[in-house]
C-alpha cells in the first residue's frame, strides 16, 4: 500500500475517508445522519469514494452485499446511529449466513452519553453480536484508521463476512494524525488456509475406492475463487457434480458430470445421488437443512470428507469420516495432485454402474414444468425466457421464495459469479438493493433482478436509487398476486386456507405506474405470446432501470419438492408423484 503517513492533524472524520480510499474501497451505499454526519463532510471531498446515497438502509446493506457477490470485493455501506444502525441488522445478518465479505460503518452517539438512553442511541454493537465475525466500537480518533484496515483484514480472509465498525460522533470531531498503513492488532485471529496433506491423501484415496461419491460443492468455492480449480478436480475423478443454492454458477450446468442443485426444491437426480452416494465429498459447504431434509436419515450409507475454511461447521451437522480445515482454492488444487498420485500408481475409481444408474434418474426426472391450461403466463416459462435472452453473461439476483427456486432451476447457470441470492436468511426484498449494488460493481454486465410481488414492495424505492444514479437494472415482476412460497405451503399442508396471503397486487400497486413514478422504464406482459418481445425490449433499454410486470398464472408451484422435516427418500418430482428408486431391489 502507498505510504501516504504525512503528520498532518486531521479529524476523526477525515481519517476515516482516507482509511477507506487506501483500503481500496470506491464505492460506499448509506444515508447521513446525525451521529455519522462528521463524516459526511470530508466526504464530499472525496474524490476517490463514490457514495450512493439509497432510500432506507436495508437497501445500503443489500447494495453492499451484490456489490461484493458480484465482484469478490468487501461491500460497504453506511448508517447513523439508533434507527440507522438497527435498519442494517436485516442484511448484516444476511451477510453473516451467506459469508459475505461487508463493512458496515455507523455513527454512534458522543462516548459521554453512552448508557444514557440518548437521542438515537442503540447498543449496535451488541445487537449485532451474534451476526457479525466482528464488532468494534471506536471511541478514539487514533484508533480509527487501525479499525478500518483490521475491519477490511477480518471481513475478507478466512470464511468471509460481515463486520460492524461503531465510531462515536466525539471521535470523528476529535483529531488524530492520520498514518498508512498500520500495523494490525488482532491477537488470536489467524485463520486456517493450508489444509493437512495427511487428510487430503486420505480423501483422495477414498475417492478412487468408492463405487458412488458425489462432489458436494457450496458458496466456500466461489468465496475462494476455486471455480476453475474445482473443474479440473471433477474431470480428473469423473465423479458427480452437486451445486448448491449458493454456488450456482460454480460448475457449469451444462456440463455432463453436473447432476444440478441438491436439497429442498433440487433435481431429483441430485437429491437422490446424496442420499445413495457411499461418499460425499463436501467443499465449501455446510450440510444445510435445506440440503440434508431429516439430518438423521440423510445419505446413510455415505462416508463423508468435509473440506471447509471454519472448523467450526467441521462435524457440526454430520460427522465427517475426514475432516480437513482450509481454504478450498488450497484443498482443492491438492486433492487435485492427490488424486492424480492415486491415478499414477493404478487406482483410478469406476462408477460405470453408478453413472448408469444416474442417468437413469436424469432422463427419467428431467426439471420441467406445465403451461397453464387457461392460457395464461407460466412463471417458469417467463424466467427461463429471461435466460435464455439474456444469456449466461449476465448477473441475476434473486428475492426469496418461489421465484427465487424457479430462477435457481430454469436459468442456466455456466459461469461463477452470476448467480445472487438470500440463501442462509432468506431475506425477502435483498433482490432490487442487490442487483443495484452488483450494477454498481460491474457496470458493463447486464443485471436482472428476478422478484416476486411480495419481495418488490419491501425494497423497491431502491429504483429511485437507480434511476437518479444512472445505474440501469432490470426487474422482473413476476406477479402471482400472492405471497406465492407460502400459499404453496398452504394449499399442501394446510388445507388449502390461505391466510393472509393474498397480496392484490394484480390491482394495488400498478407496478407500470410505480415504476414510471420512480423515473423508470415501466413494461406489462401477460400473455406468452408477448414474453419474448417483451424482454427483448427491456434488454434494449440500457439508459434507465427497467422494471417488467410479469402477470402469472397464481398456481404455479415449485417441483420438486422434499417436504420440511422429512427424509429425501421422500422427494415428490411433482405433487403426488414419487420417484421410483427401486428401493425394493436395494
Amino acid at each position: 500500500m502507498t505510504d501516504r503517513s504525512d503528520q498532518q492533524a486531521i479529524s476523526g472524520a477525515a481519517s476515516l475517508i482516507r482509511a477507506l480510499e487506501e483500503s481500496g474501497v470506491d464505492t460506499v451505499f448509506g444515508i447521513p445522519g446525525g451521529a455519522i454526519l462528521p463524516a459526511y463532510d470530508p466526504l464530499l471531498d472525496s474524490t476517490r469514494l463514490r457514495h450512493i446515497l439509497v432510500r432506507h438502509e436495508q437497501g445500503a446493506g443489500h447494495a453492499a452485499t451484490g456489490y461484493a457477490q458480484a465482484t469478490g470485493r468487501v461491500g460497504v455501506c453506511m448508517a447513523t446511529s439508533g434507527p440507522g444502525a438497527t435498519n442494517l441488522v436485516t442484511p448484516i445478518a444476511d451477510a453473516h449466513m451467506d459469508s459475505v465479505p461487508m463493512v458496515a460503518i455507523t455513527g454512534q452517539v458522543p462516548s459521554a452519553n453512552i448508557g444514557t438512553d440518548a437521542f438515537q442511541e442503540a447498543d449496535i454493537v451488541g445487537i449485532t453480536l451474534p451476526i457479525t465475525k466482528h464488532s468494534f466500537l471506536v471511541s478514539r480518533a487514533d484508533e480509527i484508521a487501525r479499525t478500518v484496515s483490521e475491519a477490511f483484514h477480518i471481513a475478507s480472509t478466512g470464511r468471509p463476512g460481515p463486520v460492524l465498525i461503531d465510531i462515536t460522533k466525539d471521535a470523528l470531531q476529535s483529531t488524530t494524525d492520520f498514518h498508512w498503513p498500520v500495523e494490525l492488532n488482532l491477537p488470536g485471529y489467524r485463520p486456517v488456509s493450508k489444509p493437512h496433506a495427511k487428510q487430503v491423501r486420505e480423501a483422495a484415496r477414498m475417492l478412487t475406492e468408492a463405487k458412488r461419491p458425489v462432489l458436494y460443492i457450496g458458496g466456500g468455492v466461489l468465496k475462494a475463487r476455486a471455480s476453475t480449480e474445482f473443474r479440473v478436480l471433477a474431470e480428473l475423478t469423473e465423479a458427480p457434480v452437486v451445486t448448491t443454492l449458493m454456488a450456482r454458477g460454480a460448475f457449469p450446468d451444462s456440463h455432463p458430470l453436473h447432476l444440478g442443485m441438491p436439497g429442498m426444491h433440487g433435481t431429483v437426480a441430485a437429491v437422490t445421488a446424496l442420499q445413495k452416494a457411499d461418499l460425499i465429498v463436501a467443499l465449501g459447504t455446510r450440510f444445510d437443512d435445506r440440503v440434508t431434509g431429516k439430518l438423521s436419515s440423510f445419505a446413510p450409507h455415505a462416508k463423508v470428507v468435509h473440506a471447509d475454511i471454519d472448523p467450526a461447521e467441521i462435524s457440526k451437522n454430520r460427522a465427517a469420516d475426514v475432516p480437513i480445515v482450509g481454504d478450498c482454492r488450497e484443498v482443492i488444487a491438492d486433492l487435485v495432485v492427490a488424486v492424480q498420485a492415486e491415478h499414477a500408481a493404478g487406482r483410478r475409481g469406476d462408477y460405470a454402474g453408478w453413472w448408469e444408474q444416474l442417468n437413469a434418474w436424469r432422463r427419467t426426472y428431467p426439471l420441467g414444468y406445465e403451461l397453464p391450461a387457461d392460457g395464461s403466463l407460466a412463471p417458469q416459462q417467463v424466467i427461463e425466457r429471461i435466460g435464455r435472452i439474456a444469456g449466461p453473461d449476465a448477473i441475476y439476483a434473486a428475492g426469496v421464495g418461489q421465484h427465487q427456486m424457479w430462477a435457481s432451476q430454469f436459468i442456466s447457470y455456466e459461469n461463477p459469479y452470476t448467480w445472487l441470492n438470500s440463501g442462509g436468511a432468506g431475506t425477502m426484498g435483498y433482490a432490487v438493493p442487490a442487483a443495484m449494488g452488483a450494477k454498481v460493481g460491474m457496470p458493463d454486465r447486464t443485471v436482472w433482478a428476478i422478484d416476486g410481488d411480495g419481495c418488490f414492495q419491501m425494497t423497491n424505492q431502491e429504483l429511485a436509487t437507480c434511476a437518479i444514479n444512472d445505474i440501469p437494472i432490470k426487474v422482473a415482476v413476476i406477479n402471482n398476486g400472492s405471497l406465492g412460497m407460502v400459499r404453496q405451503w398452504q394449499t399442501l399442508f394446510y388445507g388449502k386456507r390461505y391466510s393472509n396471503t393474498d397480496l392484490h397486487s394484480r390491482r394495488i400497486p400498478d407496478f407500470v405506474k410505480l415504476a414510471e413514478a420512480y423515473g423508470c422504464v415501466g413494461l406489462r406482459c401477460e400473455s406468452p405470446e408477448d414474453l419474448d418481445k417483451t424482454i427483448q425490449q427491456a434488454m434494449e433499454i440500457d439508459d434507465a432501470p427497467v422494471v417488467v410486470d410479469f402477470v402469472v398464472h397464481q398456481d404455479a408451484m415449485v417441483w420438486p419438492m422434499v417436504p420440511a422435516g422429512v427424509s429425501n427418500d421422500e422427494i415428490l418430482a411433482a405433487q403426488d408423484v414419487r420417484p421410483d428408486f427401486g428401493d425394493g431391489e436395494e
